[in-house]
This record gives structure tokens, sequence and C-alpha cells, in this order.
């Protein structure tokens, strides 16, 4: 343990240095993380309404897809959107690549917490806003939404976290995001160890910021319920 040299660890004054311009690639993070959510909410909403749906030819496609989805690494749909569709003739931007990719991948787990989420309301409340007289989407609007979205606040933070993280997977794939950044500085300066520890200190301030803001949503659900 003496002989370990502890400066070479981490070097303040090139992490200092560094900073700012590793921070210029937060654009893109949130921009992947946050496009990528709003995206994957939409899909995977529709997604666990087929899902739960009683008909087998909208049941078993979401099922495919969900499956599909959560079954391969997010690297490997982003390579082969990028690197692979272009040998066919569809070509995107890297930045596009990302958003895409994040987004179809995400929705897979999105389709699940709101699968799971529509489920957890009882069974009875369906059954009383039929007697009711209220059609299909209005039980759904007006009663089951409120209730299931509040259960599913903390998964789909949770999902939002490791969009946040997953992002840097982009760099694989030349977008400048935070972790692309570090890489380059790292490399220049022959000390990737002193960025990849500041790279990890940016990212554990965005989700502690993240998990503020999903504590805050927790409670305005509860108190509006």
């Amino acid at each position: 343990m003496n002989d370990i040299e502890w400066g070479l660890l981490f070097d303040p004054a090139l992490a200092i240095e560094s900073f700012w311009y590793v921070m210029e690639g937060i654009w893109y993070t949130l921009l992947i993380s946050i496009v990528s959510m709003a995206i994957g909410i939409i899909i995977g909403f529709f997604l666990a309404l087929a899902r739960t749906a009683p008909y087998k030819a909208l049941e078993w496609p979401a099922r495919l897809y969900i499956s599909f989805m959560r079954g391969i690494p997010i690297l490997v749909i982003l390579f082969l959107l990028y690197f692979a569709l272009p040998v066919i003739g569809i070509e995107f931007t890297a930045v596009q690549a990302a958003l895409i990719g994040f987004s179809i991948n995400s929705a897979a787990y999105i389709a699940e917490v709101f699968r799971s989420s529509l489920a957890s309301v009882d069974k009875g409340q369906w059954e009383s806003s039929k007697a009711l007289g209220m059609t299909y989407w209005q039980t759904m609007r007006r009663i089951i939404l409120p209730q299931s979205i509040r259960i599913a606040v903390p998964p789909l933070s949770n999902v939002y976290l490791d969009l946040i993280k997953a992002s840097s997977l982009a760099a694989m794939i030349t977008v400048p995001e935070i972790f692309q950044k570090a890489r380059i500085v790292g490399a220049r300066e022959y000390d990737l160890l002193t960025l990849l520890i500041l790279v990890a200190l940016i990212y554990w301030a965005i989700c502690s910021v993240m998990t503020l803001l999903q504590n805050y949503l927790e409670k305005r659900y509860a108190d509006y319920l």
C-alpha cells in the first residue's frame, strides 16, 4: 500500500481546468435523456395498453417488442442504428441514432412500469365506472390514470436515472456528451483516471438533482390525491 502514488489517482488542478470543457457535453446528455424519456413514455403507454388488451393481435406483438428490447444491450441497438443501417442505405446522425435507440429501448421498460401501475388499481373501480355509463377512455382519464401515475412516479424516475447514466454509451457512436468530452481530455493529458472520477461526480450531481425532483413529484401527487 505504501508504494501507491496517491497523487496519480486524482489531479485537482486538471479536474478544475477541464470542468467547463467536460460540462459542454451536458446539453447532449440532457437532450438524449429528456427527449428519449418523453418519447419512451408515449410509446410505452400504448405498449402497456396493448400488453393488457384482451386481444391477442395486440397483446403478443407488444409482448414480443418488450421482450426483444429488454433482452439486448442498448449499445448493440446504437451500433445497429449508426453503423449497420447505412449498409442498406438508411443513415442517421450520431445524435439521431442515440435519440431513436434510447427511445425505443426505454419504451419497453416504461411499458412494464405502466402495466404494473395500471394493474395495481382495484378492478372494482373499472366495474363502478362502467355501471355509471362511463366509456373506457373516460374511465382511464378520470379514474385510473390519476391513481396509476402516482404509483408509477418512483419506477419511472428510476428509468430516467438509468437513461441519464446510459447516455454515456452515446460516446461510442461519437456523440459529444459528458463522457466523450472526458475521454478526449483524458487521452490528451494522459490522465484518464482523473477525468473518470470527475465525470462520475458530475453524473452523481445530476442524478441527485433528479432524485430531489422525484421526491417533489411524489409529494405533489400524494397531496393532490
